[in-house]
């Protein structure tokens, strides 16, 4: 075996159903007093619950958490948690409402709770992105680490099916490039495959049967795992191409995720070929794990198209140009034509070949 550094990352994990229940000592144990809940507008009502906990020690709620971390918002998220004194952040919510509490930590060292509500993942790493002039980006900082996490698969029972299968998708992404990461290591590419394993098939089940309680906890331990390995191992292809389309076209961020996965798993598929190995294992397919990720994809009824998702065929030339631009490490060269093919493919939602080459030999915009 090879030497490896594994760096385990100091966040507390509090699974399994009803564990909202214990809120309130976890802030207590943070020595914390006055907190101030964090949710986007829609889930502004499920913070009733958390002030019912909390008591007066829920000094003020902030409800305009958004899409991509804008830096206005954060900022206005600041003032408030200063004029109320708060002494923590709690966020409910996906990654929208995580990325807003991280910022407001990454400016005032406040600890922070997270409740996390769907599958994204983002509660378990080190990793802040943030938009601001219309370019997204990120910094790896464990400023921004969540001090605990508490995972309630009861709140997850009326996350609608569209939206469970986008955020499952969006934290099997995270553990598909951890396994072919640069700083990865034998641990890491454990907790990655059997992530992937856990969500590739618990999320066929909570589509079917929303209320599948055993589905859900599968795919919220999935997701822990793959937020974990997001956090300990760096971000390649995939995630350069999402930030920039999320973060220069305000594409939505988890169905962003969902069509691009497959794509980006098959352009690196040939100089990854362990990595390849242990995806379909993971998926229990034999051959094609970018094909399969493509198909789990539409057994879920995710999008599988960045036309779909409202991004003009024009617009794909600067995408590659974008990403292209200081690109992050990456197993197979990132090469601006092969990555217009690519973009190519996936506007137009063509399933990847499996023969890992012509299909993104790269052709001029």
């Amino acid at each position: 075996m090879k030497n490896f550094v594994y760096n385990g990352l100091p966040a507390r994990v509090i699974f399994g159903a009803g564990t909202l229940s214990t809120l309130a000592g976890v802030v207590s144990d943070l020595g914390c007093r006055r907190a101030l809940l964090l949710s986007t507008a829609v889930q502004s009502e499920q913070l009733h619950p958390l002030r019912q906990l909390l008591g007066p020690a829920a000094v003020g709620a902030f409800t305009e958490a958004a899409m991509h971390t804008p830096v206005e918002v954060s900022e206005r998220a600041v003032f408030m948690a200063r004029a109320v004194q708060a002494d923590c952040v709690i966020a409910l919510g996906g990654g929208s409402t995580i990325g807003l509490a991280k910022a407001i930590a990454l400016r005032t060292d406040l600890p922070q709770i997270v409740v996390p509500t769907t599958y994204a993942g983002s509660e378990m790493t080190p990793i802040l992105g943030q938009t601001e002039g219309g370019r997204k980006t990120t910094q790896r900082t464990l400023k921004v680490l969540p001090e605990a996490v508490i995972y309630d698969v009861d709140l997850t029972l009326s996350l609608p099916p569209a939206i469970s299968a986008t955020s499952g998708l969006n934290a099997i992404a995270h553990a598909v490039e951890g396994l072919y990461a640069k700083d990865g290591n034998p641990i890491v590419s454990l907790m990655a495959e059997e992530g992937i394993r856990a969500l590739a098939h618990a999320l066929p089940g909570v589509i079917d049967d929303p209320g599948n309680r055993s589905a859900r906890s599968d795919a919220l331990y999935g997701a822990w795992l793959c937020g974990a390995v997001l956090g300990t191992a760096g971000m390649a292809l995939h995630h350069k191409l999402c930030h920039t389309l999320g973060g220069s076209f305000d594409l939505p961020h988890a169905e962003t995720h969902s069509v691009i996965l497959p794509h980006a798993t098959h352009y690196n598929a040939a100089a990854a070929p362990e990595a390849m190995d242990r995806l379909a294992r993971a998926l229990r397919v034999t051959g094609d794990p970018a094909g399969a990720l493509f198909d789990l994809g539409a057994r879920l009824g995710a999008p599988s198209s960045l036309r779909a998702l409202g991004l003009s065929e024009s617009s794909l030339p600067r995408a590659a140009d974008l990403a292209a631009e200081n690109p992050y490490w990456n197993p197979r060269p990132v090469e601006r034509d092969a990555i217009l093919a690519l973009l190519r493919a996936a506007w137009s939602g063509e399933r990847p070949a499996g023969d890992h080459g012509p299909h993104y030999a790269g052709r001029p915009a």
